[in-house]
């Protein structure tokens, strides 16, 4: 007598994935947690351990959240030896499992969330902070829509001969592209086995990827996602994108870097936000014409100009975040706005009423998605609810009418730990164990003695 099969632990979208799966015995599964710099952390485990993994979750130190980018536990938050380098529950995504199809074996990947160890979620996890900002637009009946656009390089895998990055070798001539050709079609062209191994990883990992454009330097291109009506959903693709790029280049003898200034004489890489915001009637709040904006717009806008600098930490959290902001390289250097500018730090881009939008372009292309996306939407909100102005729209070239503004890291992490803004919108753990982080990060990065001081010093002094 044949015995009815338990009711499986999957949901019935992941449940089809693994089905469609070819070989699902001998393929693995990738657990991946992102960490607060949006590295993803985890473990490898085999497919037939999905049924325990979703039925029990999977335990992770606690620590792997607030690790460094060097992967080490910053003691300094809390999360480490003081107790006892806790684990913690870590559940599924539903929906989240995906295929992996740059994999030479079968092979699957899904996303998980940490508990708090009391039946919540953690708090300092990036998804949570920015679920907990998406709360309070949804307490209000009010629904944001995003779309992320994100610039990367695409270098050759050996470095040149002072070991610095180069771009790739043209699959026509055997040279390597020196010239900044925007939007250039033949770029395209020239990487297209590459640009086609992406579309074809994103189809089959189900990632809403629209365009794919080459940017402001040799080897360095932008892939935009498509708008999303859930803000979260938006940036989980957003972490799956880079890495299906960066697996693809390695996969292709080639390396796609994040690094939001790679090299100092072309442009860096950011990362840009689009956002509208629905009311319960899916009407757009902020359409407008540039002549009649939209009061839900520029309370916006002033909202994000009141917030830069509590939330500057999280647009550029590194070190190298701050060699981006230079002038004249389409980085923002200041608070302003405008519509259909490049040279403004909240841009309204050209559309109909209906599709307008706000375009963050602050963030690097090295910061984490989940945080740049709260950072974004928190401070919206916030000008949403105390009517901030955000003064006229800049006409014309926006460096040439603000005083420039150069950011610095130690004065990042300082306005954070410090912000009242922070606390409010995002927790105080999350600010400690944010801020804590990367003032280690910051000591650590300043204790090395790079190479330039010893060609400088060394001997002349």
């Amino acid at each position: 007598m044949n015995r009815p099969s338990a009711p499986s632990a999957l949901p019935p979208e992941d449940l089809a994935t693994v089905h469609a799966l070819a070989g699902p015995e001998d393929a693995h599964v990738d657990l991946l947690l992102p960490d607060c710099n949006g590295v993803l952390r985890g473990k490898r485990v085999s497919a037939g351990s999905l049924e325990k993994v979703y039925a029990e979750g999977v335990c992770l130190p606690m620590s792997l959240v607030a690790a460094d980018i060097t992967g080490n536990t910053v003691e300094e938050t809390g999360l480490g030896y003081d107790i006892g380098d806790e684990d913690r529950i870590c559940r599924p995504i539903p929906g989240s499992l995906r295929p992996v199809p740059w994999s030479p074996r079968p092979a699957l990947q899904l996303l998980l969330a940490m508990e708090d160890g009391a039946g919540g979620w953690f708090d300092a996890h990036p998804r949570r902070v920015l679920e907990r900002v998406i709360d309070r637009y949804r307490e209000l009946g009010l629904v944001p829509v995003v779309a992320v656009e994100l610039e990367f390089y695409l270098f050759d895998r050996l470095a040149d001969a002072d070991g610095r990055p180069q771009p790739t070798l043209n699959a026509s001539d055997g040279a390597r592209n020196a010239s900044t050709q925007v939007y250039s079609i033949d770029d395209l062209d020239e990487n297209a086995g590459f640009i086609d191994a992406v579309a074809r990883a994103c189809r089959a990992q189900r990632i809403p990827a629209d365009t794919a454009v080459a940017e402001y330097a040799p080897g360095q291109f932008e892939i935009n996602l498509k708008h999303r009506a859930d803000a979260v959903a938006a940036c989980d693709d957003a972490i799956l994108l880079k890495r299906a790029i960066k697996a693809i280049a390695q996969q292709q003898g080639a390396l796609a870097s994040f690094m939001a200034k790679p090299l100092a004489g072309q442009a860096g890489s950011g990362l840009h936000l689009h956002v509208s915001l629905l009311d319960t009637q899916g009407r757009n709040l902020f359409a407008g014409t540039p002549q009649a904006p939209a009061d839900a717009l520029r309370h916006a806008v002033g909202g994000l100009q009141a917030s830069a600098r509590d939330n500057l930490l999280l647009f550029a959290p590194h070190a190298n975040s701050y060699r981006r902001f230079v002038a004249n390289a389409f980085v923002p250097l200041n608070d302003s706005w405008g519509f259909n500018n490049r040279t403004v730090a909240m841009r309204i881009p050209h559309s109909d009423p209906a599709n307008t939008r706000i375009e963050h372009r602050i963030a690097g292309a090295d910061a984490n998605p989940y945080l740049v996306a709260a950072a974004v939407l928190a401070g919206m909100l916030d000008g949403i609810e105390r009517r901030l102005d955000p003064g006229a729209p800049v006409t014309g070239n926006a460096y040439e009418q603000f005083p420039l503004r150069t950011p610095h890291w130690r004065q990042a992490i300082d306005d954070f730990l410090g912000s009242a803004f922070a606390a409010r919108w995002y927790g105080e753990s999350f600010r400690h164990i944010y801020g804590e982080q990367k003032r280690k990060e910051m000591l650590d990065f300043h204790a090395q003695v790079p190479d330039l001081d010893y060609a400088w010093y060394l001997r002349t002094v």
